[in-house]
């Protein structure tokens, strides 16, 4: 997808997605966060986490790309579990082979009630049923696909069914990016007042969309400390010279 961020589209759904993870990170605090892919987009700049990770699945070799801190593969992260507060995937999921497994490689290393931020793009869009309609053309020798032919796109609501079944609770989804799968930049600027008619009138096929969810521990408590026993002060017995008569008079009976 780097090839693809170069060109016109590329440029305007990198240009939201930047302002979005911004929004989307700048309040979640923790101490510990990591990137997985996409290295020419910072995702945890507007984050003010004081150990940030970068990681690839393999090193670039182009002259100057962005060098990553961890190359690993997404399945298998260099992490004990619970130790991470947040975890960002930019388009990793639909690139990836087995995106299952990278999801349960992140809900084991977050911690609980820690965060993931996913950002995906959306086959229910005008750019989904383009690239579809690429497709089509293809298979019968003529025609150019618009998106990027890597991966696989992830359903909206598929997604959220994977997250439901890892104990995730979605916090907020956005979807954005609602104008005509043109290539030009003049086009596409042309319709440009399709972003705020769109987010108002059909919010859920923009051509991107975003889920932040936090993993959840069932049945975890918080164990506050036990309360100190108040220790019972014995009375010394009161002398019999010191009682009423009455008490007199019964224990003299007795």
């Amino acid at each position: 997808m780097q090839q693809w961020f170069e060109t016109p589209p590329g440029k305007y759904l990198l240009a939201w997605e930047r302002a979005e993870f911004d929004r989307a990170v700048g309040d979640i605090f923790g101490y510990h966060a990591l990137q997985l892919g996409l290295p020419d987009l910072d995702t945890l700049a507007a984050n003010r986490m004081p150990h940030k990770w970068l990681a690839l699945g393999e090193m670039p070799t182009a002259e100057g790309a962005v060098r990553p801190d961890i190359v690993t593969d997404f399945s298998a992260l260099p992490f004990e579990e619970n130790s991470l507060d947040l975890v960002v995937l930019p388009h990793s999921l639909e690139l990836n082979l087995d995106p299952h497994a990278t999801l349960r490689e992140v809900e084991r290393v977050l911690v609980p009630e820690g965060k993931v931020v996913i950002c995906c793009l959306n086959p229910a869009s005008l750019w989904g049923l383009r690239q579809r309609r690429a497709h089509l053309y293809r298979s019968l020798g003529f025609g150019e696909l618009y998106l990027p032919d890597a991966g696989e796109f992830i359903g909206y609501w598929r997604l959220r069914d994977w997250l439901r079944l890892l104990n995730f609770d979605v916090e907020s989804s956005t979807f954005g990016c609602y104008r005509p799968a043109l290539s030009t930049e003049k086009w596409l600027g042309r319709f440009a007042w399709m972003d705020a008619v769109g987010e108002r009138s059909w919010p859920i096929f923009g051509a991107v969309y975003f889920i932040v969810a936090v993993k959840r521990v069932r049945g975890a408590r918080l164990i506050a400390p036990a309360w100190k026993k108040s220790k019972r002060v014995a009375t010394a017995p009161v002398p019999i010279a010191n009682r009423s008569r009455k008490a007199r008079e019964l224990t003299l009976t007795e």
